[in-house]
């Protein structure tokens, strides 16, 4: 007998494993012969980014560079001033995770844990700090399974509906923001850009028939020295960027994660009618990479045999990755800096660097635990003329529970942070620290089933029906399929014969009648 199978392919992806490793960093660097002696280092503001990562076996190598902006008080004027130099390096890790290969997927981020600056002399300052680098490989499974068996007509075949998780391919966008920022009249002019960037928040994506919808804010914030001043401005303003990006894989009932990136800005000061500069030309990049999840539904044959043929099924275990949900949520970060006497007292903030980072998380019962910690920088502005800016740095660590029903300690999980927006007043001569952080959590669990992935006749022949008709007794946890299977009939001859409405109910201590050599 010849079986016409209809096979479908399966694939899915899975985490294979993480890693994060350490890069000690340590600079020496001159100050340009442009700009005078260090008297201070006032604050340091660091930038990290990921150039490549190539992933060779077991390894991840990782190609990044770092941007310095160090902002210090001079020294050797008549009254205290305020300069920055800007400097770049690049760094390269190797991240171990065993069983990577080249053809595998690979998420990686970097985040700077710890950097300071110090002075080694009036012309020449060190900067040393600690980096770390995360990897995530994922690897892709493809197998094919039995869906359907056509064009043969006493085979008979139970189906079981099941779902698959899967992720469609990555899929990645640009966004181009583009800012005329106007310096009002009661600020002075811009002598110099100490300090420009980007934040994106207010995200959101949208999915529909073979389109993205990508919508952001991008805020730019922005200090600069006022001309024939030594004071430090501070300017912000905010860009809603937004495009629609065709992508046929995606479908409007898909779940979705996109990271967005800011990949690249510059800024051109101009003059305005007056001939002043107080005109910012802000153009900036924003990277976005999309992956949408789903559930597939599919119809899987779990048992099959043939009333007048034997036939041999090929059954096969594979370990599926199931998504057992995720979530974006928001957790408020709440802080207060203390200042000791040595410094002076604030009188006004003049701009804030923050960014979070992820320190350790757990899956506990129905919940995620994140725990994490941000990093905040305060410029501020004191009545002292000497020391007329202070800098203050502290780390705040928050923990926030994402609720994901049906999550179990033994499942792995996916986080992601993000600061969504920063308020800094000055309270009761310290400093009052409210921030928004997003945070997204995904947990999954692998599950062993087993699959079809074959089905063909043997030799021998079928058992032969000895008794005319069969009365059977239905016992606990019998079905239909069962009895028909063992004594080689078909469902729909039982439920005939018995005047079974629903081959899907029947009772125990039922009398059935099981037809045989005669025909009924």
């Amino acid at each position: 007998m010849e079986i016409n199978l209809i096979k479908e392919n399966i694939e899915y992806e899975q985490l294979l494993g993480e890693n994060t490793v350490d890069t000690v960093v340590k600079e020496e660097y001159v100050i340009p012969d442009t700009h005078p002696d260090v008297k201070e280092i006032l604050m340091l503001d660091v930038k990290v980014s990921i150039n490549s990562k190539e992933i060779i076996q077991d390894k991840v190598f990782l190609e990044g560079e770092i941007q310095y902006n160090v902002l210090y008080i001079t020294k050797d004027q008549e009254r205290s001033d305020v300069e920055n130099v800007v400097y770049n390096s690049k760094f390269s890790n190797t991240v171990d995770i065993v069983g990577a290969m080249p053809e595998m997927l690979c998420d990686a981020e970097c985040f700077v844990e710890h950097m300071e600056c110090r002075i080694v002399n009036e012309r020449k300052i060190c900067l040393e700090g600690i980096l770390k680098s995360k990897s995530e490989i994922y690897k892709n499974y493809n197998f094919q399974i039995v869906k359907d068996i056509e064009a043969v007509k006493d085979v008979q075949y139970l189906k079981n509906p099941t779902s698959i998780d899967k992720v469609t391919k990555n899929f990645e966008g640009e966004l181009i923001g583009k800012a005329n920022i106007k310096v009002p009249m009661e600020k002075p002019e811009i002598a110099k850009i100490i300090k420009c960037d980007v934040s994106i928040h207010k995200k959101e994506v949208k999915l529909y028939e073979g389109k993205i919808q990508l919508n952001a804010y991008a805020l730019i914030n922005m200090i600069y020295k006022g001309k024939d001043s030594r004071e430090l401005i501070y300017v912000e303003h905010e860009v809603m960027v937004n495009k629609e990006l065709d992508f046929e894989d995606v479908k409007p009932y898909m779940d979705n994660y996109t990271d967005f990136k800011v990949d690249a800005m510059e800024y051109d000061v101009k003059e305005d009618d007056l001939g002043e500069k107080r005109i910012i030309d802000v153009e900036f990049i924003i990277k976005t990479n999309t992956r949408g999840m789903y559930k597939e539904e599919v119809d899987m044959i779990e048992d099959v045999y043939s009333p007048t043929t034997m036939l041999e099924m090929d059954k096969k275990d594979y370990g599926l990755n199931v998504m057992q949900g995720q979530l974006l949520t928001e957790t408020l970060v709440k802080g207060d800096i203390e200042l000791d006497s040595s410094r002076s007292t604030p009188s006004k903030i003049i701009m804030t660097n923050a960014n979070v980072c992820i320190t350790d998380k757990k899956v506990i019962e129905d919940k995620v635990v994140v725990d994490g910690i941000m990093n905040v920088t305060v410029l501020y502005r004191s009545d002292d003329e000497e020391k007329y800016l202070s800098a203050v740095s502290e780390e705040i660590p928050f923990t926030c529970g994402a609720d994901i029903l049906g999550s179990k300690i033994n499942m792995s999980s996916m986080c992601r942070v993000s600061m969504e927006n920063i308020n800094v007043d000055i309270e009761a001569g310290n400093i009052a620290v409210r921030a928004v952080v997003k945070v997204y959590v995904r947990v999954n669990y692998m599950v062993q089933k087993k699959f079809l992935v074959d089905v063909f006749p043997i030799e021998g022949e079928v058992p032969t029906k000895r008794a005319s008709v069969t009365i059977y007794v239905v016992q606990v946890a019998d079905t239909l399929w069962k009895i028909a299977k063992k004594y080689n009939t078909t469902i729909q001859d039982i439920a005939r014969v018995n005047q079974i409405e629903d081959p899907n109910v029947i009772k125990v201590s039922q009398k059935l009648i099981i037809p045989g050599r005669i025909i009924i």
